[in-house]
């Protein structure tokens, strides 16, 4: 057995205290099911080598980014999960469950720098990485100065890159030109974009880009999958995309009635929503993610749309943790509905294609996607659903998130119940006294689902507790004295996503 304190070393012989003190989160105000986040990604090629793939905890992003690397994708979403000036999840569980990258390449962007003769006159510009300006405080801006040369411009250039921790990639010298490198290896650093804006000052520098090769490598997140055993993960954020759907679905399971799988199998049931960003704006294009057969019957992939932004798909997956964790945390019953991502570049012309129409947005939610608008600058959260969508199956039953969590923290609640007051106590008939503690008899177990009732319609959860109550069986099985059956029904509450009114109306007449 391993030490229980790891103050001092197991080396320790001589007489001496030790005291070591860690941040957690232990905030748990409500009876709810307690949301944990686990964030995966890469970490750094430079941490590579010493990589730990145990599941880490965290709590601000600077550990991540000490651990990962600055910059890496592990970091990007921390930074937007518990970012350095805000609390969005409090104390919510956050847990990282690094990647290794296998065999993999970065991606290498070169661009190119030419002025005619000198800079033509004193100006700023801004590198833009990924739709960002500047990142953590660190701004992505270099003056220019008249009578520089390119090589002044290209050295500004590489020295705003390298004193930006955060920044993605790094910046160097090649020849005449500037390597832009993802400080990660994989597929995924293929989604780095590098711009220049001069705004609208051009000071004789013309800006281009020479090449870019997309870097190459895929992840395994099986181990990763394995270290979640017994815990109840509520949320996955997946950087890797398509790619990865079907073994999040294979690991996750399905709540069929007659074979539940995964995570819903009933002695597990501990399911979760895989949350992945994406950035396309067509209609076309997110119905041939999640309006495929493969799809139609899953709970598990949720799509965190950011039409046309340039920032990384992941991070959009990252902002809808931010905003929804706690809400589900603390208030399930709530819809997740207005709810605005809080950083996530949006493009600059302000258009998102087809999300800007209604009509789209609800062919798509009805299609397994979840959508977004744009208000004051941000994007916002119309719907939150899975990819789940049956052919002829309406109401469709598992579309939304907040109704799994809902059901979720019903089946959290009830699984207390039968583990604190029912399990292992002696079962005795209805209408029996008995002078002895620790027994249990079906009426007992029928009080105790009624005040359960009572106390989730209290909570927003269900409507209508005398039909729950109704509907209770608690028999001893025919067939082995052992066991108790139970059976329930639930009519679980909705929020107003749609509000319709009629209006009639008529001019003012003597009357």
């Amino acid at each position: 057995m391993s030490a229980v304190s790891s103050a001092l070393s197991d080396a320790t012989v001589s007489r001496v205290l030790g005291y070591r003190i860690k941040a957690a989160n232990f905030r748990n105000k409500s009876p709810n099911l307690p949301q944990n986040i686990a964030v995966f990604g890469e970490a750094n090629i430079a941490n590579q080598a010493t990589i730990d793939t145990t599941p880490f905890e965290f709590t601000n992003s600077n550990e991540v980014a000490k651990k990962y690397g600055y910059g890496s994708p592990l970091h990007q979403q921390a930074r937007i999960i518990r970012p350095v000036n805000a609390d969005l999840v409090s104390g919510v569980k956050t847990v990282i469950y690094p990647q290794l990258e296998g065999t993999a390449t970065a991606t290498v962007i070169k661009k190119s720098v030419t002025v005619a003769t000198t800079v033509t006159a004193n100006a700023t510009h801004n590198l833009i990485i990924n739709g960002r300006t500047g990142v953590d405080g660190a701004s992505y801006s270099y003056n220019v100065v008249k009578g520089q040369s390119a090589t002044d411009v290209v050295q500004s250039i590489i020295d705003t890159v390298t004193a930006a921790l955060g920044a993605p990639c790094s910046a160097v010298l090649n020849v005449t030109d500037i390597d832009f490198t993802t400080k990660w290896a994989g597929a995924t650093s293929a989604e780095l974009n590098i711009e220049f804006n001069t705004n609208d000052v051009a000071a004789g520098i013309v800006y281009a880009e020479a090449s870019k090769v997309a870097g190459t490598g895929t992840v395994d997140i099986t181990p990763s999958l394995a270290l979640i055993g017994d815990e109840w993960v509520t949320m996955i954020t997946n950087p890797y995309g398509v790619s990865e759907f079907e073994e999040l679905e294979s690991f996750n399971g399905v709540p069929d009635p007659t074979n539940p799988t995964g995570r819903y199998t009933p002695t597990v049931m501990k399911p979760l929503v895989a949350l992945f960003g994406s950035l396309a704006s067509t209609k076309a294009e997110i119905l041939a993610i999640t309006d495929v057969t493969a799809r139609k019957s899953e709970v598990t992939n949720v799509l965190c749309p950011a039409p046309n932004s340039k920032g990384f798909s992941w991070e959009a997956a990252a902002n809808v943790v931010a905003i929804t964790a706690l809400l589900s945390n603390d208030s399930p019953h709530q819809g997740n509905g207005g709810l605005q991502y809080f950083d996530m570049p949006i493009p600059s012309d302000s258009d998102i294609g087809d999300f800007s129409d209604y009509l789209t947005r609800n062919a798509l939610a009805l299609k397994g996607s979840s959508t977004v608008t744009l208000k004051a600058g941000k994007y916002q959260v119309e719907d939150f659903e899975t990819t789940y969508h049956p052919d002829g199956e309406s109401p469709i039953k598992y579309r939304k998130v907040r109704d799994l969590m809902v059901n979720w923290n019903i089946a959290y609640g009830w699984l207390i119940i039968m583990a604190d007051s029912i399990q292992d106590r002696t079962i005795i008939l209805d209408g029996k006294p008995t002078r002895v503690t620790n027994t249990i008899s079906p009426s007992g177990v029928k009080q105790l689902a009624f005040s359960y009732f009572n106390d989730l319609q209290l909570r927003a959860l269900i409507n209508d507790k005398a039909f729950s109550e109704n509907s209770t069986v608690v028999v001893i099985n025919d067939t082995n004295s052992a066991r108790l059956d139970i059976q329930f029904n639930t009519k679980i509450t909705s929020t107003a996503d749609q509000v319709s009114a009629d209006v009639s109306w008529d001019f003012t007449f003597q009357s």
